[in-house]
């Protein structure tokens, strides 16, 4: 059996990473779990659970839990969810928790000598470059929980280090492909929350709208298989069936399929190295089925391109475009911008950046948060507030 501690229990991948848990409990049995500050929702996870070990990053939130089973030791602040993420008795420490507040917890992780299944794309995306390092310095493996990923992982036979000639990462297109530029400037909050295939948490949503999302995709890439970014591409996959490919060095290209479904990418990552049964995931060939691949018309997708540029100029720039971005995507889906400006404040803050070397946890705190900052001043501006 194995025994998970899960972080960002109470976000979309979080909850389903329990109903995997719960589905097979001779496989999983979840010890420890750790979220932000949603309370209510924390109280119930806990309450069916029953875990050794509970938190809420948010002591005020933690306050308002008032049922916890006698069998579970509970604790409120930021330290107690970082002791989830290093619990003795877990043999995999996922971490789910959004944005760059995940990092820290993946470092925890590591620290403790704990298998990482990683579905928090800023520990690589801002701390790739301090993240593997110490990482392979542990023995720690990382198993990618992100669907493109894990895809990958799979083609390369579940080895990270397989060698191959390149990725090929898929992209719905989101939303919003084929819109005219004047098209994209009335896209609303709620047009850009409604993905074509996938049903994921609000920022993430946001994120593949704009194709942001696959640009940081390119750089976890990077580092997950050591890839160098000339070797990794993105197509168009509208019906979101293929996950990802990897083509050899003969030419043959190996695909990974499923429904689109992340049920599938938490249970292999957790079940590792093994495979179990899962029904959501299959697909019936007995009916019609098309694929269709797109190439990815550069131009066409302003944050996709910012997002390749700081990839490849590397240091703490990724960790800056990730702030910005955070900060962006808030104040478009809270009605404060356009949704065209949200690669406007990314490309306003990184203008403005010096790069720096992404070598330790402090510096990455440092680029992230002047680049808050940075993107809150120009969120201000274009919302025609006082700066």
């Amino acid at each position: 059996m194995k025994r998970i501690a899960l972080i960002g229990s109470t976000g979309s991948i979080g909850r389903q990473t329990i109903e995997v848990a719960l589905a097979s409990p001779d496989e999983f049995r979840i010890v420890a779990m750790a979220a932000g500050s949603s309370h209510a929702e924390f109280s119930r996870q806990v309450a069916a659970i029953k875990p050794e070990y509970a938190a809420l990053a948010d002591g005020a939130a933690a306050r308002k839990v008032t049922e916890i089973p006698a069998c579970t030791a509970f604790a409120g602040g930021e330290e107690a969810a970082l002791a989830a993420a290093a619990w003795d008795t877990a043999d995999v420490v996922l971490v789910a928790a959004g944005g760059f507040a995940g990092l820290k917890y993946s470092l925890a992780a590591i620290r403790a000598g704990k298998t990482l299944a990683l579905a928090n794309k800023e520990t690589l995306v801002c701390g790739g470059d301090c993240v593997m390092p110490l990482a392979e310095r542990a023995g720690v493996e990382i198993l990618p929980v992100d669907s493109e990923h894990s895809a990958i992982w799979q083609c390369l036979g579940l080895n990270r280090r397989a060698p191959f000639r390149r990725l090929i990462i898929t992209a719905s297109g989101g939303p919003f492909r084929g819109y005219t530029a004047e098209q994209l400037r009335s896209v609303t909050p709620q047009m850009a929350l409604r993905h074509p295939t996938w049903s994921m948490g609000a920022k993430i949503t946001a994120d593949s709208a704009t194709m942001l999302n696959k640009g940081f995709e390119i750089i976890e890439a990077h580092h997950l298989f050591g890839a160098e970014y000339t070797a990794i591409n993105v197509v168009i996959h509208p019906q979101s069936i293929v996950h990802s490919m990897v083509e050899l060095c003969d030419g043959a290209v190996l695909a990974q399929l499923s429904r689109p479904t992340m049920k599938l990418p938490i249970q292999l990552a957790l079940s590792y190295p093994q495979r179990l049964p899962l029904a959501d995931a299959r697909l019936d060939f007995s009916k019609a089925l098309s694929l269709e691949f797109l190439p990815l018309e550069r131009g066409m997708y302003p944050c996709f391109d910012i997002a390749l540029q700081c990839a490849r100029e590397g240091g703490t720039l990724p960790c800056a475009l990730n702030a910005a971005g955070e900060v962006a995507v808030r104040a478009f889906l809270e009605g404060e911008i356009a949704f065209t400006q949200i690669a406007d404040v990314l490309s306003g803050v990184l203008c403005h950046t010096v790069r720096g070397e992404a070598d330790c946890y402090e510096a990455l705190c440092e680029a992230d948060g002047r680049a808050r900052i940075a993107a809150g001043e120009l969120v201000r501006r274009l919302a025609g507030r006082p700066t």
